[in-house]
Parts: C-alpha cells; sequence; structure tokens
C-alpha cells in the first residue's frame, strides 16, 4: 500500500526518511522537520499503516509494513534516502526495510528492534484502543516533554490510530533485528527499550551507540538539544563544496542484517 507522507525541506536535497512510532504519526517529527531543511535535507516523514492518514490493514506484518515504506518512498522519487531514522516501533519497520530501502545509513532512536510474537489479537487491539483513548491532549500535556503543541499532535495521532492494524504484527512470530555495523543508536539512558546490556553487544558489532542521559522514550521532545547535539550527521553544518552545496556526509553502511525468528 501507499502510505501517506509529508515531504518538506529542501526539494533537491539528498533524503532523510522519518519513521514514527507506535501511536505516533508523521506529526511527531514536526519540530525536526525545518532543523533537517536547514541542513538542506529533503525530509519524507511517514504515516505507517494504521497510524494518521495511511490506510488500515488488520492483517498487517512488520514485512508488509516495510514494503509499504519502501513502495512509497520509491513512488515520491529522489533516489535512496541518505539517512532513515525509526523511533521505537518504527526502529523495527525500518529494520525490516533497511536493505531494499537502500539507506545510506539507518538510524534507530530508543529502538530494541525486536516484536515478541504470539499475542491474542482480540485481547490486544482491546488494550491499544484503551491506550490510545487515554492519550488526549489534556493528559499529555501533564507530562514534562509534551509542550501544548506536541500535546495536541500526538493526541491527534492517538485520535486516528487504528488498534486492530498494529495489535496484527505482534500476533505472529517473534522477531528480532541486529543493526549492521555503521548503522546508529541513539538510546534513553537508563533504557527500558535498549538497556544496557543490548547496547553494549551492539557497540562490540561495531554498532554507534550514543546514549541520552536521563530522556524519555521520546527523546527529541524530553532532551531537544542533546538529541540534536547525538547526531551532528543530521544537524551539524555540512561542509560546502565548491559548487557552493553542502556535501552530503555518509557514515558507511547501516543497513540491517536481516532478522531472526525466535
Amino acid at each position: 500500500m501507499l502510505l501517506h507522507a509529508e515531504v518538506g525541506g529542501d526539494a533537491s536535497g539528498p533524503s532523510v526518511v522519518l519513521l514514527h512510532g507506535l501511536m505516533g504519526s508523521a506529526e511527531s517529527w514536526h519540530e525536526l522537520v525545518p532543523l533537517l531543511g536547514s541542513q538542506e535535507f529533503r525530509v519524507v516523514a511517514l504515516d505507517l499503516p494504521g497510524h494518521g492518514l495511511s490506510p488500515r490493514d488488520p492483517a498487517l506484518t512488520v514485512a508488509s509494513a516495510a514494503a509499504s515504506v519502501v513502495e512509497t518512498v520509491r513512488a515520491l522519487g529522489g533516489g535512496a534516502p541518505m539517512f532513515a531514522v525509526g523511533h521505537s516501533y518504527g526502529g523495527s519497520v525500518l529494520a525490516e526495510a533497511a536493505d531494499a530501502l537502500g539507506a545510506g545509513t539507518a538510524v534507530y532512536v530508543d529502538a530494541g528492534l525486536a516484536i515478541e510474537g504470539g499475542a491474542d489479537r482480540r485481547s490486544l487491539t482491546a488494550q491499544y484502543v484503551l491506550v490510545a483513548g487515554e492519550r488526549s491532549a489534556a493528559s499529555l500535556q501533564a507530562r514534562s516533554e509534551y509542550t501544548q503543541g506536541r500535546a495536541v499532535r500526538e493526541a491527534r495521532a492517538a485520535a486516528r490510530f487504528d488498534a486492530a492494524t498494529s495489535a496484527s504484527i505482534s500476533c505472529g512470530d517473534a522477531l528480532a533485528w541486529t543493526p549492521s555495523p555503521g548503522s546508529i543508536v541513539v538510546r534513553a539512558s537508563p533504557s527500558r527499550f535498549v538497556p544496557d546490556a543490548l547496547a553494549a553487544a551492539w557497540s562490540e558489532r561495531g554498532v554507534d551507540v550514543r546514549s541520552i542521559p536521563h530522556a524519555a522514550h521520546t527523546l527529541w521532545y524530553s532532551h531537544p538539544d542533546a538529541f540534536v547535539a547525538a547526531l551532528p550527521e543530521l544537524f551539524a553544518p555540512r561542509p560546502v563544496s565548491p559548487s557552493g552545496r553542502a556535501n552530503g556526509r555518509f557514515a558507511g553502511s547501516g543497513r540491517t542484517n536481516g532478522r531472526s525468528r525466535r
């Protein structure tokens, strides 16, 4: 399926693809898009299946979600993205899509890259309905990392969230992915999703793990300056070529080496 996309930044620049987390939307990246645009990136933020304005699919799998991401990015043109960024659940989708997407560098944001599997479809769907219903603008704004604008955007995403679509991905086999050497992982510290032992194991494989102390799961909300500083490849001024355009930076191939079934 083709997904809803928000395209911004420099239309002629190298692309950055952004994949939000569970119950989020393309709007979750709202504050980062102009920063990326200022670095002459073309920014493609997608609504994943069952989120935002994208189609629903009660038989969704991570593989089919990833295929939809790849299909949409290709349909939008611009060639293979220089960077692809996935937050939490969006990181798992990115890990599945990375090879076909052809991203120069994959960036995983507080993403454990694992799906437990074996869930009961009816009970998980009901649980997601309940949680999404609790994500009102007022309740979100009570959290320290949510400004009024953030709370409104995330509450709108929760209202559009289709529980049956997202519950479906947890009803099959357990899945786990390992980032390839050259990938970047930005995590909260401590992190429920990327605990110290997992971060250490990935680091030993050549993954560049960067930690932000005391950050929330949505790191760019709770610690925006630290998050930007942790990703100079995306947000720091880039060298200017003789042609007058900023040079792109590749940190090597950050694709993910397949997946494993538990």
